[in-house]
């Protein structure tokens, strides 16, 4: 018992002072061990940097190898993701549906994102003491207030009735070994801050990567919109409050659907236009390995030495978008053949469809080191929100037809047009199925809509009972993930049914 306090301790606790400064600025961490809070909280560059080490822990999960990647874990509990890397078998407990509460994945994301939290809490805490313009301590604070919250919405869905810690933590704290939290408490605190980040003085688009007033809102509309479904069921009041919501981002005019679809291979377009909000890399000083996940195994296709097959699609889910439909093109959201890497002129098939939508081509063809972002919110999933939410309020409008018909035009697809409110529904429901697909999305759209795309029908299933088209069949115990083991040993967590 010593040994777990002492663990949630080096979280929680030591954890809060770590910084990340600079231009690739908030990309560079630093070593900031010789500080207290006492001492350290003393200097508006000490605000800027406490805030900048709370970005830090987004980036944990999609550290990738030969050992798989945390952030597989949500791709794989779809059913739509397969893997040719054997030795990652926190994959295959995912993905076979036998997952248990000592896998890897789980403990580095709830870690990671305590750890978050953590630094969250303490800037919160102790930048207001601090001398400096006030109207820069209170944007800092506005993107404290949104990262938290961020941690908080993707832990409260994953793992249910979690703790609930809002102070930084000593060996006096009560919440040094915390008890759980019910889902609604978290939710409310979710709510509360991203409502103080609106209110922050936060700019619309940042597009050096920050939290900006677009994202606060997008997450916002999101959050009403999950909120709305289960396992909190607030239905009609959570879907106007999303509709609400994602209309404001609309209607600000701020962003906009890329053109095309190489837009998002594009590193020139990181934290632009449709991209509202991006766990940031940046080719030589803090690149993305996560590029290694998304290429075959052992093809000799890319200048990196790791090829490791970590993921792709399933044959099944790949071809089951509609044969016109651009986004299953090759080379656009999957990709099946490309050159060798020591002849570019020979084509090599590559037995799978492969994910291509964020695939860093001058990372594997010349440098070995991508700078590519991973999506967290981008303009297509708030149009999405929109139309479902509002479709739900008062059925299919022109605006919510408008809101789709935009997504549906640049995947080459016709116009949806005479639905009924549960015709459009669905049709919305596939739009994010497809749209979204491989974003660490789907999973968390299965859950609060309790429902799962099947491939073969073109329908949607229950959640439980819903059988993957690699063979295993969905149970209530998959509505959650297991909480690790080395939190639920601390002696006041008690672990998700089923496992």
């Amino acid at each position: 018992m010593k040994k777990n306090t002492n663990k949630w301790l080096l979280l929680i606790v030591i954890s809060s002072f770590i910084m990340v400064t600079g231009c690739s600025k908030f990309l560079d961490e630093s070593d900031p061990s010789n500080f207290s809070t006492g001492s350290y909280f003393t200097k508006p560059e000490h605000a800027k940097s406490s805030v900048n080490s709370i970005y830090a822990s987004m980036r944990d999960p999609m550290n990738s190898g030969f050992g798989g990647g945390a952030w597989m874990m949500l791709e794989f509990a779809t059913g739509l993701a397969g893997t040719d890397l054997g030795q990652a078998v926190n994959s295959y407990f995912v993905k076979d549906l036998t997952n248990t509460a000592d896998n890897g994945y789980g403990l580095t994301i709830w870690t990671s994102y305590y750890r978050g939290i953590a630094n969250a809490n303490a800037s919160i805490k102790y930048v207001p003491n601090i001398v400096m313009d006030e109207n820069q301590k209170k944007r800092l604070l506005g993107e404290a207030y949104f990262l938290r919250a961020w941690y908080y919405f993707n832990l409260v869905q994953m793992f249910g009735n979690i703790p609930l810690v809002t102070e930084p933590v000593n060996l006096q704290s009560e919440q040094l070994r915390p008890t759980q939290a019910a889902p609604e408490e978290i939710y409310t605190l979710i709510v509360n801050d991203l409502q103080t980040a609106e209110q922050s003085g936060l700019a619309w688009k940042d597009e050096t990567g920050r939290v900006s007033l677009g994202a606060v809102k997008s997450l916002l509309a999101k959050v009403y919109l999950t909120m709305a479904g289960f396992p909190l069921q607030k239905g009609l009041s959570h879907y106007t409050l999303a509709s609400n919501k994602a209309k404001e981002v609309i209607e600000s005019g701020q962003f906009k659907l890329f053109d095309d679809y190489t837009d998002f291979n594009n590193t020139a377009m990181k934290n632009k236009e449709e991209n509202i909000f991006m766990i940031q890399y940046l080719s030589g000083t803090l690149a993305s390995n996560w590029q290694v996940s998304i290429v075959p195994y052992n093809k000799n296709i890319s200048k990196y030495s790791d090829e490791t097959g970590g993921i792709y699609a399933t044959t099944a889910f790949a071809q089951s978008f509609q044969p016109n439909d651009k986004r299953a093109k090759e080379k656009e959201f999957f990709y099946t053949t490309y050159t060798n890497q020591d002849n570019r002129n020979l084509e090599v098939e590559l037995g799978g469809y492969f994910i291509y939508k964020y695939f860093d081509n001058d990372a594997h063809l010349n440098t070995a080191s991508s700078g590519m972002n991973w999506p967290v919110l981008r303009y297509a999933d708030v149009l999405l929100i929109f139309a479902e939410a509002s479709n739900e309020v008062s059925g299919p409008d022109l605006e919510a037809y408008n809101a789709v018909n935009a997504i549906r035009t640049r995947a080459e697809l016709t116009d949806l047009s005479g639905l009924t409110k549960d015709q459009f529904r669905e049709a919305v429901w596939k739009e994010r199925w497809y749209e979204l697909c491989f974003e660490n999305i789907t999973w968390f759209d299965m859950v609060r809509l309790r429902k799962a795309f099947n491939v073969s029908t073109k329908q949607f299933d229950d959640y439980v009972g819903h059988k993957f088209s690699s063979g295993p069949t969905l149970t209530s115990r998959e509505l959650l993930f297991p909480i690790p083991t080395s939190e639920v040993l601390n002696g006041k967590l008690t672990q998700n049914a089923g496992y």
